[in-house]
């Protein structure tokens, strides 16, 4: 679990960074049943081994230490002061039992969940950057190749992508403006210079990466450059041609149908797309026949017509070809 010293105090309780301080709480208890010295008596790794779970929780469990922590790393302790982390020890035989012993250190360690590191983007835009970014203290300061580079993933409407907008974030309790471009797509990367982790001692700063993640559209996706929809139509409208009204990310606009018009055919609207450098994308939309789920008797009795006078077998070729 340590390496050079230092604890994964989230891997040491089996535990995802995000994790609230409730889940914390359970998983400590959990690892504390079962590594306890009363239930492995004469066990010296089950006694080291309980006591670095209740060092992790004694950091996770306390905001300002789990926020150090998620900071810097392994110099959490540097950072910013005050005990906890290295050093921890327990009296065993001050407690009458295993419940008494958790009650007083849940008492002692417990408290209101941590922030992580920089907080919650405000109005509900995305996750806080609690996924421990690399830190930096007295050892990083006296190595030049120190990484204060982080990264965080924000989810953005697919309205905001094409549009482009504004928001705010909270980065190192520093409010940070980030200015969004147009036709930003899924896994685009923006760099913030140093925005980063602060490497203590020095004022070296890293650079932040966002990472940007589009939520899903109930009517467009995109293909490429390229913006494409299902253009919902009727039998008649798909067999005969029509005038159609269309959305468009700009509103509604009106299309020529072509007579017989096929599925695998899609209808392309050139600079309606998605916004791309000196200009816009095309907007293709593919047809989806759509039927009524109940037919009137007027429409059923053309249809009963139209299957008398039809004069293509839709699935003649079709037949022949599959045959073996």
């Amino acid at each position: 679990m340590a390496v050079n010293g230092y604890r994964d105090y989230f891997q040491v309780l089996g535990v995802d960074r995000s994790a609230d301080a409730e889940a914390i709480k359970r998983a400590f208890r959990k690892l504390a049943r079962q590594y306890h010295p009363d239930v492995n008596p004469d066990n010296k790794d089950a006694e080291a081994r309980f006591k670095e779970i209740s060092e992790a929780y004694e950091v996770l469990s306390d905001p300002q230490k789990r926020r150090r922590y998620e900071q810097f790393g392994q110099y959490w302790n540097q950072a910013g002061g005050g005990a906890g982390g290295a050093g921890f020890d327990v009296d065993f035989g001050r407690y009458g039992n295993f419940d008494d012993f958790i009650n007083d250190l849940l008492g002692r360690f417990g408290g209101p969940a941590g922030g992580g590191f920089g907080g919650g983007f405000p109005g509900g835009f995305g996750a806080g950057f609690g996924g421990g970014f690399p830190g930096a203290g007295p050892q990083a300061a006296r190595t030049a190749s120190a990484n204060l580079d982080a990264e965080a993933t924000i989810s953005l409407s697919f309205a905001d992508a094409f549009r482009g907008c504004e928001r705010t974030l909270a980065v190192n309790e520093e409010r940070v403006q980030v200015r969004i471009p147009a036709g930003v797509k899924n896994g685009s990367r923006l760099r913030l210079k140093e925005k980063g982790n602060l490497q203590p001692g020095t004022g070296r700063r890293g650079d932040l990466y966002l990472n940007l993640k589009l939520q899903d559209h109930p009517v467009w996706s995109l293909d490429g450059d390229q913006l494409r929809a299902e253009l919902p139509l009727s039998l008649d409208e798909l067999a005969l041609g029509a005038e159609v009204q269309v959305a468009t990310p700009d509103g509604v606009a009106t299309v020529q149908v072509p007579a017989g018009m096929t599925p695998g055919r899609s209808l392309r609207l050139k600079g309606k797309g998605w916004p791309i450098k000196g200009g816009r994308g095309d907007l293709l939309l593919t047809p989806l026949l759509r039927l009524p789920e109940q037919l009137s008797a007027r429409e059923r009795e053309l249809l009963e017509q139209l299957r008398q006078a039809r004069s293509l077998d839709p699935r003649a070729a079709w037949l022949q070809a599959a045959r073996l």
